[in-house]
């Protein structure tokens, strides 16, 4: 099957630079839940630029759907609609008066007509449990609030692909939370979605497939093998995911069957219970 979105051998450096990464390839399966780690400067953000258009690598190819993305004007606006990039701080992306206002901005640009406009508006605000914010103005939401209104505007273009940069950080706990369930269903519905983030455990949870990118060098696969990869992690300046550790344990002690999946929350520690010892 062809990968909904590739990167071909791609190099890239910044003006007055050593290169942050030469020849790195990574396929996205559709659909999948792709997690990109790494530690800071190792070229995770520079990744999700180029993946979205943002940038233009030095060499290699972008493709979507098969097919390289071309640079022209009209094509990187077509490409961009299919490609969604929601910055880490929601104050970069926002700039509209009102919630409602910021949101409709993409289908506006489209030359939808107004209902349509409004329809796509009303389905990402739902999307992400969010339409009783519709009238509010931008700069009276709280951290979360802007976070959710950003991935909100990146959802009514109804893209193919929905990358994410840092998406918990600045987030509480209750904030994480809320927004793995967002980024469930989001899937759960088609959407394929990246994201990058330092943190292996919420990775761990979320992601059905990882990649992880140090020293201009990139490993991906499913996030059940790389993010229980003590070397490749520590390698990368990232701490072990907690659900393993603790699913260790747990069957050193009878108290997780020997093939049962690591667990991934809390909760469902809370919810185990120890095997019968013989």
């Amino acid at each position: 099957m062809t990968a909904v979105l590739a990167a071909d051998r791609l190099s890239y450096a910044y003006p007055g630079s050593a290169p942050v990464f030469s020849e790195l390839s990574l396929e996205v399966a559709r659909g999948t839940s792709l997690a990109v780690l790494g530690p800071n400067g190792g070229g995770k953000t520079t990744l999700l630029r180029l993946l979205c258009g943002g940038l233009r690598p030095a060499a290699g190819r972008i493709l979507l759907d098969g097919r390289p993305v071309a640079y022209g004007r009209a094509a990187l606006a077509e490409f961009r609609t299919r490609v969604q990039f929601v910055h880490q701080d929601p104050d970069d992306q926002l700039f509209a008066a009102t919630v409602g206002q910021d949101v409709s901005f993409g289908p506006l640009n489209l030359g939808l007509p107004p209902e349509a406009v409004a329809a796509r508006v009303a389905s990402a605000l739902e999307d992400m449990e969010i339409p009783f914010l519709a009238d509010r103005p931008t700069h009276l939401l709280s951290f979360g609030q802007r976070k959710r209104v950003a991935i909100a505007g990146a959802l009514a273009l109804r893209p193919v692909v929905l990358i994410l940069d840092e998406p918990t950080a600045g987030l509480d706990p209750a904030g994480t939370e809320a927004l793995l369930e967002t980024l469930r269903r989001l899937q759960a519905d088609g959407t394929t979605i990246i994201a990058s983030t330092h943190d292996v455990d919420f990775a761990h949870r979320w992601a059905r497939d990882a990649a992880i990118i140090a020293r201009g060098e990139l490993r991906a696969g499913p996030a059940d093998t790389l993010l229980t990869d003590a070397a490749l992690l520590r390698a990368a300046s990232l701490r072990p995911a907690w659900g393993p550790a603790v699913g260790r344990a747990l069957r050193a002690v009878g108290g997780l069957p020997a093939d049962a999946p690591d667990p991934r929350s809390p909760e469902e520690v809370l919810g185990l219970r120890p095997e019968p010892r013989p």
